[in-house]
């Protein structure tokens, strides 16, 4: 028997258009499984497009195409309406129909609402469907970044929510974690490189080349937001370090968090514009940060950006590291965590790989939709 997935994706960027081409592309595969993902609404920040009627209908896969096309081009939602049996809801309009339809599906065929968005105007919807017996996955990090009161309200249904992409893309951090402290195996300390934009600028500034020749490349290669200083600030790391820690057991928040930005405060985009701080800003980094490289290298060590989570703190930074440890070794853009426990004690797991991308990111949040099934009737 068929078992039916029905689901709305809200946030169609980067990362949501790469979920619903991996959902179409991945129909056949799926079928053999007996599994199907009934897409019942796609939304961004301005508007909803959901099936005519989400409990019989939902959109089809020309349709989830043509979104990904009209998304890509920049356009909104709402310039595709009237294509198909759907409906089109704008801002307001749209956060209420959600919700309409998460009470309506949620405690009977059930639901699952998957944030691919980078957006925290998504977490009343998500609080909300926590009452109304949802799914909830997510790449979105900042829900669960969010104060404890909404964090606590998100996992307060550990079954029922699932968001391995907020962290390490499609690595299974999330779930190797889980799965060590369900066996009651204390972790002492997580250190990891889990900015691929950071972790291939600190490799590359190793082998002698000057920051803002790295920055530059990096984002020529799309390996950076828009603005580079989004991934140099450091919070993007914190994010996810505050992510870890929470699941540990740390009450903790965002503040709480020690993070070096590897940028002055003079530099910041409200100080300085981007054109500024790529023409002649970040020129005047390049200095330290080579000196910090020829300094390390003196020691037999090399530098890394890193989270580093214990006892007494966490934090975000750039750290000294033995040139043959796990985080020493590694090149380019790939994320490691190195996790210390009782039994991974001398030798700590070490979970390794590519870290960053639409493709990789969509594919764990695709994982993380099947891996729900068994809460489907």
């Amino acid at each position: 028997m068929k078992k039916n997935i029905s689901l709305i994706l809200m946030g169609v960027g980067g990362v949501g258009r790469q979920l619903l081409q991996h959902i179409v592309s991945c129909r056949s595969l799926h079928a053999k499984q007996g599994i199907h993902l009934r897409v019942v609404g796609v939304s961004d920040s301005k508007s909803l497009v959901v099936a005519s009627d989400a409990f019989t209908m939902e959109l089809g896969d020309t349709f989830l195409m043509e979104v990904c096309r009209v998304k890509s081009d920049g356009a909104s939602l709402s310039t595709i309406s009237g294509y198909g049996e759907s409906k089109v809801f704008t801002n307001s309009e749209s956060t209420k129909k959600i919700i309409d339809v998460a009470a309506f599906l949620g405690k009977s065929t059930g639901l699952a609402l998957v944030d691919c968005s980078a957006s925290s105007e998504t977490i009343p919807v998500l609080t909300q469907a926590v009452d109304l017996d949802c799914c909830i996955v997510m790449a979105n990090k900042k829900p669960l970044t969010s104060t404890m009161e909404e964090y606590d309200k998100l996992i307060s249904c550990p079954r029922r929510i699932r968001h391995e992409s907020t962290v390490g893309a499609g690595l299974p951090v999330i779930a190797s974690l889980n799965r060590i402290l369900s066996s009651g195996d204390p972790v002492h300390r997580i250190i990891g490189s889990l900015s691929g934009t950071l972790g291939y600028v600190m490799s590359e500034v190793e082998d002698g080349k000057p920051l803002s020749q790295v920055v530059q490349s990096a984002k020529n290669l799309g390996y950076t937001e828009p603005d580079p200083r989004d991934d140099l600030s450091g919070m993007d790391v914190a994010r996810k370090a505050l992510i870890l820690a929470r699941l540990l057991g740390r009450r903790i928040n965002l503040d709480d968090i020690k993070i070096e930005s590897l940028y002055p405060e003079e530099m910041a985009p409200s100080v300085m514009s981007i054109e500024d701080f790529l023409g002649t800003g970040i020129l005047s980094l390049d200095k330290d940060i080579q000196e910090r490289v020829s300094k390390a290298s003196l020691n037999g060590n090399v530098l890394r950006y890193v989270c580093t989570i214990d006892a007494s703190r966490c934090q975000v930074g750039i750290q000294e590291l033995p040139k043959d440890s796990p985080l020493g070794r590694l090149r380019g853009s790939d994320n490691v965590l190195e996790i210390y426990t009782r039994c991974y004690n001398d030798q700590p797991l070490v979970i390794q790989g590519a870290g960053a991308g639409n493709d990789t990111t969509a594919a764990g949040v695709l994982a993380d939709i099947i891996d729900i099934q068994d809460l489907f009737p």
